[in-house]
């Protein structure tokens, strides 16, 4: 079956708040998905294994988010230049969707890479659940992640990289993680116990470091920086980001509305194919941004910092659904 493809062209780098879609029949399955999930999160009761597969009373019947065609997750997956691993993270994170029986999308947004990744990505959405956006350029992460952001269907959202650098294993977790902590976002980190990178340059190592130290004013998070998170969809509808480079995560930590903040611990594998998103334009750009950032925190009336909790490993390995057994 082939999956809805949306195409997007966006003229410049600047990002318009983030609004869900318009159109009244996806509206109505995202209101009747969430409907489900919360009734489902309210009677623990419900749930059997495998664990988000909760079914539930419907108007006709036993119904699940899966048989509504509403997922109850989305991970946007920018690209640039990824075709050599894009393939391999599409059937990774199936595998874990499939695993875990839970109703999810990829939301894949190619800035016209010269590679033919996009070509790639739309066939993989004719056999997988994948959605996939065009832009007209590289117009930056921070602005591809709200793209992907806009034509994504779930509840709550999500951001990884295409070049293996996260694990797909790790998101039915985080996902659990979001739920019973309360958190409106959970971040994937490499600074708290558990956490860690492999791959990397003792400079580069400290380069990562030091913008995270350097982030600790405007946030309690470890690693701000991070590139693997999930959130809510109401933590970010209506933010506008002023920052279109690749620390979106940060952007959002302050920007929207985020009232309680986990952080996970997981292993960075550095990249082995394609090209480094790192590079002084975008050293400079995060300078300025954490200088915008200062000032938003700053101000009269701003939001409180958010709470803060980190997750053990041995906390994360207690909240990993096992995956049903095969069929």
């Amino acid at each position: 079956m082939r999956h809805n493809v949306r195409t997007l062209t966006t003229a410049s780098a600047r990002v318009p708040p983030f609004e869900p879609q318009s159109n009244a029949l996806a509206g109505t399955r995202n209101r009747a998905a969430r409907e489900v999930y919360h009734k489902v999160l309210a009677n623990q009761s419900l749930i059997p294994r495998p664990w988000f597969l909760a079914r539930v009373p419907g108007e006709h019947g036993l119904v699940s988010a899966a048989m509504m065609n509403a997922p109850a997750l989305s991970i946007v997956v920018p690209t640039y230049n990824e075709r050599d691993r894009l393939e391999h993270l599409v059937d990774d994170a199936c595998r874990v969707f499939r695993q875990h029986q839970l109703p999810a999308e990829l939301v894949i947004v190619d800035d016209n890479s010269p590679d033919g990744t996009g070509a790639l990505a739309d066939g993989l959405a004719e056999r997988r659940p994948v959605r996939v956006v065009h832009r007209s350029g590289k117009l930056g992460l921070g602005t591809a992640v709200m793209d992907g952001f806009r034509v994504a269907t779930a509840s709550v959202l999500g951001v990884m990289d295409a070049d293996l650098s996260h694990p797909p294993d790790l998101l039915p977790a985080m996902l659990r993680v979001l739920e019973t902590t309360s958190s409106d976002m959970v971040i994937g980190s490499r600074y708290i116990p558990g956490g860690g990178s492999s791959n990397w340059s003792a400079a580069r190592l400290l380069m990562s470091r030091l913008a995270c130290v350097l982030a600790r004013p405007v946030t309690p998070v470890r690693d701000a920086t991070s590139g693997f998170f999930l959130v809510r969809r109401e933590a970010v509808e209506g933010v506008t980001i002023a920052a279109g480079g690749f620390k979106i995560c940060l952007e959002l930590l302050v920007r929207g509305r985020i009232r309680a903040v986990a952080e996970v611990p997981y292993v960075f594998v550095g990249r082995t194919a394609g090209e480094s998103k790192m590079n002084l334009r975008e050293a400079t750009g995060y300078l300025k941004q954490l200088r915008d950032l200062s000032g938003l925190r700053l101000a009269k009336g701003a939001p409180p910092r958010p709470r803060y909790q980190r997750i053990s490993p041995e906390f994360l390995q207690q909240a990993t659904p096992a995956p049903s057994a095969p069929r």
